[in-house]
C-alpha cells in the first residue's frame, strides 16, 4: 500500500495563506475628538471681528456712519453714487466720499445767511426772560430761606410782567410798610428793602420803583394829598435799595400813582393797596424810559 502523504495539496495551499488581522484604532478621548478646537477657533475669530467692528464704529465720525448706514438702507443707491466718485478710499485709506460730505457741510455753514435784526433782538429778548426767571427764582429762595423775611413773605408778591420782573412789597392789616400818612419806613420795611437790594445789585438790568396808595384821602397837610404820598414813599424804598448796595445810576425811574393802579380793584381801601414796587426793567423797556423822557418816538 503506497505511502499518501500527510496533507493534501489543497490543504497545503490554504495552509500557506496569509491572515490578515484588522486593528481598529480607538481615541484616547472618546467621542470628543478635536471637533472643539474648530468650533473655539470659529468662535475666537468671530468675537475678533465683532469687537473690532466696534472699534471702528467708536472711531467713525457721525458723517462716516451716516455713509455707513446709507449703504444697509440703500445698497444699490450707494453704489451707483460709488461708481460716479472717483475714489471711494484715498492714499492712506482716506474716505474721499466722506472728505467730499465735510467739505460741502462746511461751505453750506459758510453761505448761511446772518441773522437779521430782528432775530438778533428775538434771541436777546428770550436770553434776558430766561435770567429774569432765573432771577425770580433766587428771590423766591432768598424770601424763603432767610429767617428774616420769612415773617414778611406773604407781603413780598414776585413775578414777570411785560416790561420785567415786578417785585410789589404790600401792606397788611397790622403790619403797614409806612406809619399812616407818613413817607418815613418802618424798620422791618428798611430790612426788608436792604435784603432785597443786595441781590438786585448784581443784576445789569436798571430798575423802576413806584409808590401806590389806597383810595382813601389823606387830608392832615394842605396841598399834601396821595400823589404826594406815594412819590414820597418811592423815593424813600429808593433810598432804602441804594443803602443796601445798588448803584444810583442802576435806577431809571421813581415815580408815584396814588391810587390810580390799585392792586384789588374791587376793594379799593383795601390795605394791600399800599405798596412799593420794584421792577427789574427789560433793556427794552429801559429804552422806553429814555426815549419817552428825550421825546424820541
Amino acid at each position: 500500500m503506497d505511502n499518501q502523504p500527510d496533507n493534501p495539496p489543497q490543504a497545503q495551499e490554504k495552509t500557506l495563506q496569509p491572515i490578515i488581522i484588522k486593528r481598529v484604532k480607538r481615541s484616547v478621548h472618546g467621542s470628543h475628538g478635536g471637533s472643539w478646537k474648530v468650533a473655539f477657533a470659529d468662535f475666537a475669530t468671530a468675537m475678533m471681528a465683532f469687537f473690532l467692528l466696534l472699534w471702528l464704529i467708536g472711531n467713525s465720525s457721525s458723517e462716516e456712519k451716516e455713509a455707513i448706514s446709507g449703504y444697509f438702507n440703500d445698497p444699490s443707491g450707494f453704489q451707483e453714487q460709488a461708481r460716479s466718485t472717483p475714489s471711494m478710499i484715498g492714499d492712506g485709506g482716506a474716505n474721499v466720499a466722506v472728505i467730499e460730505m465735510e467739505v460741502a457741510q462746511a461751505e453750506t455753514k459758510e453761505i448761511e445767511k446772518p441773522l437779521s435784526g430782528d432775530e438778533l433782538s428775538k434771541l436777546a429778548e428770550e436770553q434776558e426772560l430766561l435770567q429774569l426767571e432765573q432771577l425770580k427764582e433766587r428771590l423766591e429762595s432768598l424770601v424763603n430761606s432767610s429767617k428774616v423775611l420769612e415773617e414778611f413773605k406773604d407781603q413780598i408778591l414776585i413775578d414777570i410782567i411785560p416790561t420785567g420782573l415786578r417785585i410789589q412789597i404790600v401792606d397788611k392789616d397790622k403790619r403797614p410798610m409806612f406809619d399812616s400818612g407818613s413817607a418815613h419806613p418802618k424798620e422791618y420795611s428798611r430790612v426788608i428793602l436792604r435784603r432785597l437790594a443786595s441781590v438786585l445789585k448784581e443784576v445789569p438790568n436798571q430798575l423802576s420803583v413806584t409808590g401806590h396808595t389806597d383810595s382813601i384821602p389823606y387830608v392832615e397837610l394842605e396841598d399834601y394829598g396821595n400823589w404826594e404820598l406815594s412819590a414820597d414813599r418811592a423815593n424813600s424804598a429808593r433810598r432804602e435799595l441804594i443803602r443796601g448796595g445798588i448803584p444810583e445810576t442802576q435806577i431809571a425811574r421813581v415815580e408815584g400813582f396814588s391810587s390810580s393802579v390799585l392792586f384789588d380793584n374791587e376793594r379799593p381801601q383795601n390795605p394791600i393797596n399800599r405798596r412799593i414796587a420794584i421792577i427789574v426793567l427789560k433793556q427794552s423797556a429801559a429804552e422806553d424810559i429814555k426815549n419817552t423822557v428825550l421825546g424820541i418816538k
